[in-house]
């Protein structure tokens, strides 16, 4: 009887163990990328989710609220606010009243300092950019896609484990 086969051709056994294979490397590469956040944070003197929330902001078109903070890190708004106060006291941001409703403080990034942390990205990108020219565009768009698959997928299963449907 001949076996049967799945996408890409190959047979159920085959297909099992680079299901297991990626199982293993993905765990892998979770815990690196957690342990390089943690590295690149302590040379910083920052916390490894202060660090993060810098890279969110380094892609929002302007100042946000506290709440976008804690939207945007999965934070409640207490947390957010202690956030923003140790980045605040670090020298990364600034809070100010917004100039169309008063009731709002509006947190924004500090350039200079965020220009300090772009440098050390810079120095540290040239090995990503290396690794990355070994791929075909085509590769590279399949990686990006990835990404962008991964970040949707993890937003959803953060809500599923913070609401209790786990």
């Amino acid at each position: 009887m001949a076996q049967k086969k799945s996408p890409g051709g190959r047979d159920r056994a085959e297909r099992a163990g680079l299901m297991r294979d990626l199982g293993a490397v993905s765990r892998r590469y979770m815990a690196s990328y957690a342990l390089f956040n943690q590295a690149l944070a302590d040379h910083l003197g920052l916390h490894p989710t202060d660090l993060q929330c810098l890279n969110l902001l380094g892609l929002e078109p302007g100042p946000v609220t506290t709440g976008r903070i804690a939207g945007l890190t999965g934070l409640t708004t207490g947390s957010a606010t202690r956030l923003v106060d140790r980045l605040e006291k670090a020298g990364y941001v600034t809070r100010r009243r917004d100039s169309e409703d008063r009731r709002k403080v509006l947190v924004e990034v500090v350039p200079e300092r965020m220009a300090e942390l772009g440098k050390v990205w810079g120095r540290l990108n040239g090995a990503w950019w290396e690794m990355f020219d070994a791929y075909e565009d085509d590769e590279i768009a399949l990686i990006a896609t990835h990404m962008r698959r991964t970040v949707d997928l993890s937003a959803a299963q953060v809500e599923r484990l913070r609401s209790g449907q786990l």
